[in-house]
């Protein structure tokens, strides 16, 4: 073939070749078939092969949020593209690239302008279905059109705050060999920044909050992560003092021993934390949108007496406090990048003194011990504590480890408990919080890394979500390590239900119509090493033995069917009220603000 000549499907897989991406994960179909042979046959691609669609998207999102590169998947028309949806979610609301490719039938096939539901086989709009949770999507009208939509998919998918694109490109399209001279580049205009620079306006307005404060706490929050700037940040808190708390997303930037991290804090955080943030006189919220997660609902009864300045990319997420009645003091739309390099040209702090906050330090570290172990390490007759479980696992996890953990009460306890060292990395959907995230994302994570020891937590109910992905673990034998927290159903459900439904558990136990598989027998079947653990004695050496092993090994924790997160903030409660509720004299003992009325 004249080098001048190419295949459409051909030019697909060189172009994303050169994006320095190595991994695409898919599913075949007879729409996308000519997109995977290219992308199986290309020297430099790896072709991963996932069991669901839902599980492919997932797994390019592990790949984007480990590599830092997008995440690419390709897969079929109609179920194939709308399986995919799930995924999709998981990368537009954490802001993770994402470039999903999907066959759709012939040109000549399509029902456009007919007033029929479907022409083609497996015939979908997924376009028009996807726009609400993606930054952009295109079905390509004509195959000269692809080197321009690919190019500016790529760019709007990492540009900005990141998400993910869609490009949709008929199955004859795929076929067809392009003239390379015809086609048209796409010319990406970086949009311009009114002034990189904070203005001084601004920069004194932080100093003067800053000094006037006698009970400051720094947030820190996902946009860290996504802006790469976390030696910034620590550079910025260390240069401050002040003390840090994390939402979930940015748990993992300083390690847990560090003299200022506090933890996470919100309605599923710790209750020391909740104690900080809320009886604290300023905030400065570094790169999260502070949602209701962290707020607590309603959003007002947030740090109610606290001065806050925010600082975040997205000038939406800055607006929409107004909106639900939040004051905010000083709103920062800035890059993080931009932020700190403004900050640190600017820097005089010769009248902030670190022994300012000597005070605020000594009732931080009381409501630490006072608080860190209430109602954590009680005895459960049916199977283990499981704070004392990540207890030991965070003993037992080393440095330089990759932890994907599902959602429901895995990540909260997680969250609560975990005492993260050194170059540790979590990783959650933290704002979807799908049931089935962690193994797709973990089987993602280790082609972007391989080098890496990853480890998996995931509940019994999201394990059943994307199990049949035990078959992609064991065909590629990838070594991870995952702990099932097995506690026969789903007990955040059932908390919500003891709180509201008088604890019926419908829909959340074997009871209430859902059951569960011998994991054992599941683990041979997929001829994947099989370990349990159901008693508390030696469970360090346990867990050990599981992290250790060159293969993986899928360990079945039995957790207690009684275990619940505790603390957690019952909806209309503040966030500093958590239950199981304080005695009313220690609760109102420990208050600075004004507490609000039982």
């Amino acid at each position: 073939m004249d080098m001048k000549e190419l295949k459409l499907s051909d030019y697909v897989a060189e172009f994303i070749s050169k994006k320095n991406i190595n991994t695409v994960f898919a599913i075949s179909g007879g729409a996308s078939l000519h997109l995977i042979h290219s992308i199986k046959d290309h020297p430099k691609l790896n072709c991963i092969c996932t069991h669901h669609e839902q599980s492919a998207a997932m797994a390019a999102d592990g790949f984007a949020r480990s590599s830092g590169k997008p995440g690419v998947v390709i897969t079929t028309s109609g179920p194939g593209a709308t399986n995919t949806i799930t995924g999709i979610c998981c990368s537009y609301y954490d802001s993770v690239p994402l470039i999903l490719i999907t066959g759709q039938v012939s040109s000549f096939r399509m029902s456009e302008g007919l007033g029929v539901r479907q022409i083609g086989f497996q015939e979908t709009p997924i376009v028009d279905v996807v726009k609400p949770i993606v930054k952009y999507s295109y079905k390509i009208k004509d195959p000269y059109e692809i080197g321009y939509q690919l190019n500016k998919a790529y760019q709007i998918s990492i540009s900005g705050r990141p998400g993910p694109v869609l490009i949709d490109i008929p199955d004859n399209f795929q076929r067809e060999v392009l003239n390379l001279e015809k086609l048209v580049n796409f010319e990406f205009n970086k949009p311009k920044e009114q002034d990189k620079n904070l203005p001084i306006s601004k920069l004194e307005k932080i100093h003067e909050l800053i000094a006037k404060s006698n009970r400051p706490i720094i947030i820190g929050g996902w946009g860290i992560h996504l802006s790469k700037t976390e030696k910034d940040f620590i550079k910025f808190v260390e240069s401050l003092n002040i003390p840090v708390l994390f939402t979930w997303a940015a748990f993992d930037i300083l390690p847990a021993d560090h003299k200022l991290n506090l933890g996470t804090f919100g309605t599923h955080g710790r209750r020391a934390s909740n104690f900080a943030v809320q009886n604290s006189d300023l905030i400065i919220s570094l790169g999260s949108r502070l949602d209701t997660k962290s707020t607590g609902s309603p959003i007002t009864t947030f740090a109610r007496e606290a001065k806050k300045i925010v600082v975040d990319i997205d000038k939406n997420e800055l607006e929409k406090f107004s909106f639900f009645g939040l004051e905010i003091d000083l709103l920062i739309k800035k890059d993080l990048k931009n932020f700190f390099n403004s900050y640190f040209e600017y820097k005089n702090t010769q009248y902030l003194q670190k022994t300012h906050y000597l005070s605020w330090e000594k009732k931080l570290e009381k409501w630490k011990n006072e608080f860190e172990n209430y109602d954590k390490n009680k005895k459960f007759e049916d199977g283990i504590n499981p704070y004392i479980f990540v207890d030991k696992l965070s003993q037992s996890c080393p440095e330089n480890i990759k932890i994907f953990i599902d959602t429901g009460c895995s990540i909260a306890w997680m969250m609560q408990r975990f005492k993260t060292k050194k170059n540790q990395r979590l990783f959650h959907d933290f704002n979807n919080t799908a049931m089935g995230w962690a193994l797709p994302a973990s089987i993602g994570s280790f082609f972007a890394n391989p080098q890496f020891k990853i480890v998996s937590i995931i509940g019994d109910g999201s394990l059943m979500m994307t199990l049949q992905e035990l078959a992609t673990l064991n065909h590629h034998k990838i070594p991870i390590k995952i702990f099932l927290i097995n506690n026969n159903g789903y007990s955040m459900i059932k908390q919500t239900q003891e709180q509201w439904l008088s604890s019926k558990y419908y829909a959340s136990s074997p009871q209430g119509g859902i059951s569960f598989p011998n994991y054992k027998k599941l683990a041979d079947s997929f001829d994947i090493s099989y370990e349990e653990i159901n008693i508390e004695e030696n469970l360090e050496e346990k867990i050990n033995k599981v992290i250790d092993a060159n293969n993986s090994v899928f360990c079945n924790v039995i957790i207690s069917s009684q275990a619940r997160v505790t603390p957690q903030v019952k909806f209309g409660r503040p966030n500093e009220d958590m239950e199981p509720l304080l005695p009313r004299d220690l609760f109102y003992k420990n208050m600075i603000i004004k507490p609000i009325n039982d």
